[in-house]
């Protein structure tokens, strides 16, 4: 039987409350609380030494935590200056480096945008940028993952994910439930068959082993006409989408997802909700 795992994106403010000094501290303190997954936030760059990064991922693997990355927020996939889409590729290697000694399964990757260029010039700059990736990278086990993105004028929609990845085995989707809904301003998550959609379609169209063992990303979000604005917590009755028909998706079609939680600093307590209500239905 397959089991999926939660945690949250970064640190909380109950982690800080009750005591967590620096991320080092983090895997004692999701274990304890009851989770089993942490992506660790490099999105203002990687600072830290190797020597930090490989003693979070030391203590990660003593108490069962899940690591992923989420590289850079600068990172230019499909940027029209080419100087930026190569030092894109330099952060993306620097990315896979951390995440190897962390121990993590993925790195998280924005998919660009178009900017004053169409998204068919955007999406051909971007699958370049990852074909490139590639060819400097040379072996790892560390899976690429490009995330679906929440504002209009962001490359990220599924369909846009799902031919990113196509460029290398490497490239693994990763489902952000709330940006998928900000981007359509809402309404797109409304039943378990709405959720399970997404996993058919990466099934279909990349092979059932991108679907089964997905890493995604879930909180809801306000949106404006251009799409995604603030996350939130789960104590939103606004905006959505709701998780309960997410977690009945995934135990009805037995997948093992790993899920992290980007609600506005309760992201380990919304997480732990979610685990919960999937492990009362899982019996």
């Amino acid at each position: 039987m397959a089991f999926a795992q939660f945690g949250p994106g970064g640190n909380g403010a109950r982690f800080k409350a009750e005591g967590g000094k620096s991320t080092a501290d983090a895997p004692a303190w999701l274990s304890a609380f009851g989770l089993d997954a942490y992506e660790y936030e490099a999105g203002q760059g990687i600072a830290a030494s190797e020597a930090s990064l490989r003693a979070i991922g030391e203590k990660a693997r003593e108490h069962g935590i899940q690591m992923s990355l989420h590289a850079p927020y600068f990172i230019s996939l499909s940027g029209v200056d080419p100087e930026k889409r190569l030092k894109s590729i330099d952060y993306i290697k620097k990315s896979v480096w951390a995440a190897e000694l962390l121990g993590a399964k993925t790195v998280v990757i924005h998919s660009g945008s178009a900017g004053k260029i169409s998204r068919a010039e955007a999406m051909k700059l971007s699958c370049d940028t990852l074909e490139k990736v590639i060819d400097a990278l040379g072996d790892t086990s560390v899976r690429l993952g490009i995330e679906t993105m929440g504002k209009v004028n962001q490359l990220g929609t599924l369909d846009e994910v799902i031919e990113q990845c196509k460029v290398d085995p490497h490239y693994y989707p990763v489902v952000d439930f709330g940006h998928l809904n900000a981007r359509e301003r809402g309404g797109v998550f409304t039943d378990a068959d709405s959720y399970r959609r997404i996993f058919d379609k990466i099934a279909n169209s990349l092979g059932d082993k991108y679907a089964v063992d997905m890493h995604c990303h879930f909180s809801k979000i306000m949106w404006t006409e251009m799409g995604e604005k603030k996350h939130l917590t789960f104590e939103d009755g606004e905006y959505g989408p709701a998780f309960e028909p997410l977690m009945e998706a995934i135990v009805k079609e037995d997948l093992a997802p790993c899920i992290i939680c980007e609600s506005d600093d309760t992201q380990a307590e919304d997480a732990l909700e979610m685990k919960k209500y999937y492990m009362s239905l899982k019996g």
